[in-house]
């Protein structure tokens, strides 16, 4: 195990650190991004990795451009990936971007991350470009190997785990989270052209699109979706041992985010599975009960 370390450097690179920690506090979803509850040697690290990952999301949603112009510029955005690591050139008036791969640069060469990870990140957002249905639950299943797991073994590399046993559980507890992600907004990407549920199982329930198109959830879709939390479930299990694999404030951050995400999925088993209805979320009044079950968490 290595020991994290903390993010130092001149002035810009400073500037480039705190631009990423603002930015990750504009936005937060299921994952841990840079919170307080974090070893603060980690947060700069995380909010770098953070601020890569959400600009890059960004250009693949960007509203307005067509499919061939978020390609480009992903491209671009990998292109300047595989130049970060090495370059430690500062620029004399930095741009947003600039900034980002400035302190993410300054973050990998730091704490050894591998750019695998990274690139694993920016195929994942070509793919949300290119594909909008998924033929079989293991395409989903690959699509968060690549979308939401490298997240997880990034945070472990900044604590200074590398190790299988870690990496797994954490890969079972990040694919779940992506797939909570999914049915928290399965509404709001229906409308926007995208479905995560696979092909093979709505076909099995004999659910329709044209319900979904009127915002009818009928009993067929109501069923699907029971499968998918279920199942959604069962990966939360298996990556529940991840959170005793690390000790002290990460453990605490990961379990606010197990907690968190199960949390969700409670939510949406009250609304009785029908996204129309509202989107399950979290809020401030959630802090203390999740907090409490941090607290009296039982190692598995």
């Amino acid at each position: 195990m290595r020991k994290a370390g903390a993010a130092t450097g001149g002035s810009t690179t400073a500037r480039a650190y705190s631009y990423c920690a603002a930015l990750a506090r504009t936005h937060y979803e299921n994952f841990p991004v840079a919170s307080l509850l974090l070893p603060k040697a980690m947060r700069p690290a995380i909010a770098a990795i953070y601020a890569f990952a959400r600009r890059a999301d960004d250009i693949a949603d960007e509203p307005g451009l067509a499919d061939a112009e978020r390609l480009r510029l992903l491209e671009g955005w990998q292109a300047r990936l595989r130049q970060c690591q090495q370059d430690v050139v500062q620029p004399i008036v930095p741009s947003d971007d600039d900034l980002v791969f400035l302190a993410l640069g300054d973050a990998m060469r730091r704490h050894r991350l591998p750019i695998v990870l990274f690139e694993d990140l920016l195929s994942a957002f070509r793919q949300d470009v290119t594909v909008s249905r998924y033929r079989t639950w293991a395409d989903v299943l690959d699509y968060c190997t690549r979308s939401a797991n490298p997240v997880g073994r990034l945070v472990l590399r900044v604590a200074g785990f590398d190790d299988p046993a870690r990496d797994r559980a954490s890969d079972a507890v990040c694919t779940a989270l992506q797939l909570t992600n999914f049915w928290q907004d399965f509404a709001r990407d229906w409308q926007n052209g995208r479905l995560y549920v696979p092909i093979e199982d709505r076909d099995r329930a004999g659910a329709r699109d044209a319900d979904l198109d009127a915002g009818r959830f009928s009993p067929a879709w109501h069923a699907v979706l029971r499968t998918m939390v279920r199942r959604t479930r069962e990966l939360f299990d298996a990556g529940r041992p991840v959170c005793d694999l690390v000790a002290g404030r990460l453990a605490w951050e990961l379990r606010l985010t197990w907690h968190g995400g199960v949390c969700v999925l409670d939510r949406i088993d009250r609304a009785d599975f029908d996204p129309f209805r509202a989107r399950p979320a979290l809020g401030v009044a959630d802090a203390l009960p999740l907090l409490w079950r941090a607290a009296t968490w039982k190692v598995a």
